[in-house]
């Protein structure tokens, strides 16, 4: 399946989910949102929402500095 990914196309398996692309993404386990086609996915529901062809997912961190 094709999707946009922060804003770049790539090729993800069927069955991915929202928390596969997170993983693929980042190590970090705080601080990270998600937006699946310009919805905000809450983190509870990351391993029970599907990826389908043409989402568009952003991710996005947290970045703490001073």
């Amino acid at each position: 399946m094709d999707v946009i990914i922060n804003g770049e196309r790539r090729t993800v398996e069927p069955d991915t989910t929202v928390a596969d692309v997170v993983r693929s993404l980042t190590t970090a386990t705080s601080g990270v949102a998600v937006a699946r086609n310009d919805e905000v996915v809450p983190k509870a529901d990351w391993n029970h929402t599907a990826v389908t062809d043409n989402d568009r997912i952003d991710v996005l961190t947290a970045v703490q500095g001073g």
